[in-house]
């Protein structure tokens, strides 16, 4: 059996063709030529290349312990240290892509993937897991902007470090019992299934208020058709881990929120100065 479709699933490849697109769309509105946004869009995918293989080398124990077929290690159908050095070198690729988009963008890509990569461990178990997920969303507008030769807004900083934090809650969800199990004790298992989904909810319409109201003058009128599509994506995500806890639409819902916001930046006419 091939390893290619294995290694595939084992990379996470929803949030990292998400956060890759929302990174080349984020770059196409702010201007930037195509070889820009091909750099971008290029080292924004290997960093999620890396956190995702990084994510299933290092979990691969847990994920055998509690029987996760569904991942691609712990199933035996691709080598844990064949994972882990494809994460090692993603990541190795990462920062020589990112300094592509300059020397201050570049410093800001590498903060982003070490952050996310402190959050694969050991800061997934402690009280503090949000973090690296608030602070690596941050750094996505910021390095776009950066690398666009535009300096980021505070506003549009605080919206990805929303975003961030509010897809931390609900990623987390369909594995909170399997976590449980294996010793891990993040803030969403403090707060528990209820409340990481009103935190997620909170976090996200948050995000998606914060584009809104965060630029000069009043909100554009497209705010609120983007309110309701976000919400809408939201409610499809919360119904669809009512019928199965361990459901990933959720975790695609915020996905689409996201996609949601850029469009809706978009078309609003972004403009950084």
């Amino acid at each position: 059996m091939s390893v290619a479709i294995p290694l595939l699933r084992a990379s996470h490849p929803e949030p990292a063709v998400g956060v890759t697109a929302v990174a080349a769309l984020l770059s196409i509105g702010l201007d930037r030529p195509w070889p820009g946004v091909v750099a971008a869009a290029a080292a924004v995918l290997a960093s999620q290349l890396s956190i995702g293989w990084v994510n299933d080398a290092i979990d691969a124990p847990r994920d055998t312990a509690v029987g996760r077929t569904d991942k691609p290690v712990a199933a035996g159908t691709v080598s844990r240290r064949l994972v882990a050095t494809l994460g090692a070198a993603a990541a190795v690729a990462t920062v020589p892509l990112g300094f592509l988009s300059g020397w201050t963008a570049g410093l800001v890509a590498t903060l982003a993937l070490v952050s996310a990569l402190l959050y694969d461990w050991p800061l997934k178990s402690t009280q503090v897991s949000v973090l690296p997920y608030a602070v690596s969303f941050a750094c996505l507008p910021a390095f776009v902007a950066l690398g666009a030769g535009k300096t980021p807004p505070l506003w549009l900083l605080a919206a990805g470090g929303l975003l961030g934090a509010g897809a931390h809650f609900v990623n987390t969800l369909p594995d909170l019992d399997d976590d449980v199990r294996t010793g891990v004790q993040g803030l969403p298992h403090l707060l528990g299934r209820r409340g990481s989904l009103a935190a997620a909810a909170v976090l996200l319409l948050a995000a998606t208020v914060t584009l809104a109201v965060g630029p000069p003058g009043p909100p554009p009128a497209l705010f609120w058709p983007a309110l309701a599509l976000a919400l809408a994506s939201l409610s499809f995500g919360w119904y669809a881990m009512r019928r199965d806890p361990a459901s990933r639409v959720p975790f695609l819902s915020v996905i689409a929120v996201a996609l949601i916001d850029v469009v809706f930046l978009l078309v609003s006419g972004l403009s950084l100065g």
